[in-house]
């Protein structure tokens, strides 16, 4: 039974899924398929706090799944543009908590994970599957996983 170590970007799953199907992700449809026959070592998604009740309760259903839900707090500059990611704390995750781990799900379309991506095939030995939305997905994300499975229907609400 292989060993799973599962990172979420919860943020570019949110605004991919919305813009390509206005339609949410289905984290248990996701966590079921994802783990079939596979021993879990750690699950991690990773979201932005805006400190309202709505978010909360999702962080909570998260919980439940199983997730650790990482949080970092939205900042909103005088320049009206915002920040909120974790690309670095991802990365940082990925490299440090999936050394027990044969297979690395990373879910984001994000093209900056690429490095990462090839870094834990080439380097690190491991299976490195990406979710992400077809048309939001970063073709040098694609290229650097061992599979690229396509957030769809079957994994929308």
């Amino acid at each position: 039974m292989d060993k799973l170590a599962l990172f979420v970007d919860v943020q570019n799953v949110y605004y991919t899924t919305r813009a390509a199907y206005q339609r949410n992700f289905d984290y248990n449809k996701f966590w079921a398929q994802v783990t079939a026959n596979r021993q879990l070592t750690t699950a991690i998604a990773y979201a932005i706090d805006r400190g309202d009740q709505k978010q909360r309760q999702f962080q909570n259903i998260l919980r439940a799944i199983g997730f650790d839900v990482k949080l970092k707090p939205y900042i909103q500059r005088a320049d009206g543009s915002s920040k909120g990611d974790w690309d670095v704390g991802i990365t940082l995750d990925a490299m440090e908590l999936s050394a027990d781990a044969d297979v690395v799900v990373l879910v984001s379309g994000d093209g900056d994970f690429d490095l990462l991506a090839n870094k834990l095939r080439q380097d690190k030995n491991k299976t490195v599957e990406v979710y992400g939305v077809p048309h939001f997905t970063a073709q040098s994300l694609i290229n650097a996983a061992s599979r690229f499975v396509a957030i769809d229907d079957q994994l929308l609400l």
